[in-house]
Formats: structure tokens, C-alpha cells, sequence
């Protein structure tokens, strides 16, 4: 579904991605691990298009060419991205905040999808209620919400489980295996916590000082790799 290939990306004269690769197989959900400061969130940004790509290749779907698109262009073909931090509106309502993600549709389609209040049922309850009214957890199944939108085929979700409550984190990791399993979704995710990524996640990427490090099927995710690379 998505390839990363040789990917150098700069901030300034500092050289944060080395020549790092990733493959994302369809129908799964691949997790990139790694401390604080290795890169990841960078790595993200620059499949949105957020972040500029000094060289190498991102390949989407097979044979679409990703890396000098604008980020609306991305959204279109089919990608919804959950950043860091979540970047709701918080003073628009819950339907307003998702009304804004119809916007990136290539279809023209206006009216929210009733899968969105299918999967998180608070956000049809609160849907008058402004964002910035809803606690960490609500926030959070809104911006995943919001990226649902547009019906993706690839979801990116930057540490979704982060800072909030552990009820809400699991209903996250099990709307992920929902969305896997009846509709056929791919998700790249970024998180550090590890029951939640060897609950969820069907493989792992592990990301050091830019480069990736590690990969496999999330059973081989081993006490030796962990201690190297994830033991703070």
C-alpha cells in the first residue's frame, strides 16, 4: 500500500532521515516505534507532505509517486492523517470539525458517512457539543473521525493513545481491528506504548537516529529489540 524508499529528509544542515525505508502491506497495521527523537512524527509529515523530502521515493498504491505532491493531493487519493496532538477545531462543533474533512473527498460526497458515528457512537451524541468542550479521549476518536471521513484506504495515526484514558485507548485499538477487518483499511501507526502495539498491530518498524533499524512481524518483536532500541 505504501513504500518508502532511500528517504533523506533535512532540518536545516541537520540530517534527521537516513536513507530510511519502510514497507506498508495492505489490509494491516504496520506500528513504527522508536524513542523520542528518532524521527518519527518527521517520518509522517513527510508522507503527508507536510515536511519537504530532500530525496527518495514515496510510492502509494503500487505506482503513484507521493513525494513532490501537495498535501490536499494526498488526502484525495485516498490517505487521512491523525497528527500528533490531535489539531481539532476546538471551537467549532463535533459535525462542524467533521464537515471539515468532506472537504479533501475527490467524490463531491457532502454528508458525513454514517460509519463515523458507527464506529465512535459519542461523537452522534455530542455532535452539537464544541470540540474544545470534549475531554483528551473524546478529542481524540473526533480527529480519528474526522480523517475517516474522506474514506480512506491508508490511515496515519501519530501516537493516538497519548495522554489519554485507558478506556478510550482501547476502544481506539479495537476501532483499528474493526477497520481492518470489515473494511479492508491499512494503517500506519506511530506508538510507543508495547501492549498496545502487540495487541493491535500485525508489524513493526523500529526507527534509530533516523534510520530504521528494525522490522518484521509483531511476534518478533523481541526482548533484545526492545532493550536495545525502546528501553529508555
Amino acid at each position: 500500500m505504501l513504500k518508502v524508499e532511500k528517504l533523506n529528509q533535512y532540518y536545516g544542515q541537520s540530517h534527521t532521515l537516513w536513507d530510511l525505508e519502510l514497507d506498508v502491506p495492505e489490509g494491516q497495521c504496520t506500528c513504527v516505534m522508536g524513542r523520542n527523537g528518532v524521527g518519527k512524527t518527521t517520518l509522517m509529515k513527510c508522507i503527508m507532505g507536510e515536511e519537504t523530502v530532500n530525496n527518495g521515493r514515496l510510492l502509494f498504491n503500487g505506482d503513484v509517486e507521493l513525494t513532490h505532491r501537495k498535501v490536499e493531493d494526498r488526502s484525495r487519493l485516498g490517505i487521512g492523517y491523525v497528527p500528533q496532538g490531535r489539531q481539532i477545531f476546538p471551537l467549532l462543533t463535533v459535525e462542524e470539525n467533521l464537515r471539515t474533512g468532506l472537504a479533501a473527498r475527490s467524490d463531491g460526497v457532502k454528508q458525513i458517512p454514517e460509519r463515523i458515528y458507527e464506529l465512535f457512537p459519542v461523537l452522534k451524541e455530542m455532535k452539537n457539543r464544541r470540540g474544545g468542550d470534549l475531554s483528551g479521549g473524546q478529542q481524540q476518536q473526533l480527529a480519528i473521525g474526522r480523517a475517516l471521513v474522506i474514506e480512506p484506504r491508508l490511515l496515519i495515526l501519530d501516537e493516538p493513545g497519548e495522554g489519554i484514558q485507558p478506556n478510550i485507548v482501547t476502544q481506539i485499538g479495537e476501532v483499528i481491528r474493526r477497520l481492518i477487518a470489515e473494511d479492508g483499511l491499512t494503517v500506519l501507526l506511530v506508538e510507543q506504548k508495547l501492549p498496545f502495539a502487540r495487541k493491535y498491530a500485525d508489524r513493526f518498524a523500529i526507527m534509530d537516529r533516523g534510520r530504521r533499524v528494525a522490522e518484521g512481524e509483531i511476534a518478533g518483536l523481541s526482548d533484545e529489540l526492545i532493550k536495545k532500541h525502546l528501553t529508555v
